[in-house]
């Protein structure tokens, strides 16, 4: 094989690869081999077809295309390696002359990972957000304890917002019963627009044992979009009572002895989860910094495919909650152009992000360890709700392991950067990653 490189911009090449018929051979012979394994020729036991048949049969065109469809990635790969090349993305290929006993004559366009300049790091300080807490923040916190402990006690008067209620229902449609449209005995809370449209509305005010009609338009089912009669029964009234506010619920709650000690505890986890926030802050202005100083040029074939993978996930989200991409460009008021140009400018930024990272991290010789990959992917894992080497095979079956790997090493390279940055608050003091730490290291224990 020869080959030679043009570069075409800072980020992207063009190969133009020539492969001598006879180095061919191989894919030729193993084209054969799997065309054969899969025709049945009267006369010839399957796999044992004479190639002269299969010509006849299938076309030497066809196997000669699956021969250089099978040559050309292993001749990109053997280029990539010679030219030292640091590929980007999925090549394009254009095959530019072959014919059978000659040699095969193709180009490949890839991006490159551009030459990047690395600024120092040392040099740069960001500012952050002043942390603030406000006494109604730990308040919300206790009140969310309390309504936890809430107990819920019968009570013989009409329902408002905030009781409970047991009920019936049985909706129709011109008198005739709902599929699946009758419960019994449910509990529902009262103003929470859990159920039913028109439901909290039709039951304020209805004691035990009282029932009401009320008109309500239906989602889905054989009825789907018709308005349904829902009669509803109330069999129990129930209030909400919330623990009383002091040192007993405190140690019923907590495993402090004082609500002081109580609220406490809850200040410095809202201290430390803003504390970790403005780290995360400073994270993002610091990349950004870098990248700009580093002017990091962001190849368009990356780009392309990152929006691409971006706006699938988009239409696959909206498709599990049942709506269309028509609908929710409505819904936001945008055109695609808008939503494509959104999609454009963040993938940009992420992929520059990428190459600062990746090329830190060969700068630094970042390492990662199997302990540390085996913890990302059940961290991963976790989160997918699967095993986690069942997670595991399946990103080995989908290619992405390589991936995740990569993503872990990016994340040690940036903590290196963060570690090296002065990052302070716009009071001018200095914000140190101690809260970041602690919060990893809380994590950390929590997954063994």
């Amino acid at each position: 094989m020869k080959s030679t490189v043009e570069t075409l911009s800072p980020t992207r090449v063009r190969l133009a690869i020539e492969v001598p018929f006879v180095e061919l051979e191989p894919s030729l012979k193993k084209a054969y081999r799997e065309i054969g394994s899969q025709v049945q020729v009267p006369g010839f036991r399957r796999g044992k077809v004479p190639t002269a048949v299969i010509d006849q049969r299938v076309g030497r065109g066809t196997v000669l295309n699956e021969a250089v469809q099978e040559a050309i990635p292993e001749n990109i790969l053997a280029a990539v390696r010679e030219h030292d090349l640091k590929t980007l993305g999925r090549p394009e290929v254009e095959i530019t002359e072959f014919n059978d006993g000659d040699s095969l004559n193709f180009t490949a366009e890839v991006d490159v990972r551009p030459e990047i300049t690395i600024p120092d790091a040392s040099t740069i300080e960001v500012v952050v957000d002043e942390l603030q807490i406000d006494e109604s923040e730990i308040d919300e916190q206790v009140k969310n304890l309390r309504e936890r402990f809430a107990t819920l006690k019968t009570v013989e008067r009409a329902a408002a917002e905030g009781d409970y209620v047991q009920i019936d229902l049985n909706a129709t449609v011109d008198g005739e019963d709902v599929p699946g449209g009758q419960a019994s005995n449910i509990s529902h809370e009262v103003g929470s627009k859990q159920l039913l449209p028109g439901l909290d509305e039709a039951v304020v005010g209805l004691a035990a044992g009282d029932d009401t009609t009320f008109t309500t338009q239906l989602v889905g089912g054989d009825f789907a979009g018709r308005d349904a009669e829902v009669a509803v029964t109330v069999r129990t009234v129930k209030e909400k009572e919330l623990p009383e506010l002091n040192d007993e619920f405190a140690q019923m709650a907590s495993e402090f002895d004082t609500i002081e000690e109580l609220r406490g505890d809850l200040r410095s986890r809202v201290t430390q989860g803003k504390q970790v926030e403005q780290i995360y802050a400073a994270r993002d202005k610091a990349l950004a910094r870098l990248v700009e100083a580093a002017e990091i040029p962001a190849p368009e074939g990356v780009v392309r495919e990152e929006v691409e993978s971006r706006k699938q996930a988009m239409v696959d989200q909206l498709e599990r909650i049942g709506a269309s991409m028509e609908e929710y460009l409505a819904a936001e008021d945008k055109t695609e152009e808008q939503i494509d140009a959104e999609l454009t400018e963040a993938a940009t930024e992420g992929v520059k992000v990428q190459l600062l990272l990746d090329t830190l991290a060969d700068a630094e010789d970042v390492q990662v360890s199997d302990d540390e990959f085996g913890h990302e992917i059940v961290h991963r894992a976790q989160r997918a709700g699967m095993a986690p080497q069942q997670y595991y095979d399946q990103l080995v079956r989908s290619g992405a392991a390589a991936a995740v790997f990569g993503d872990v090493r990016r994340g040690k390279a940036l903590a290196a950067v963060m570690e090296r940055i002065t990052i302070k608050d716009a009071a001018g003091n200095g914000i140190t990653l101690d809260a970041l730490r602690a919060a990893n290291e809380a994590e950390h224990n929590h997954q063994h």
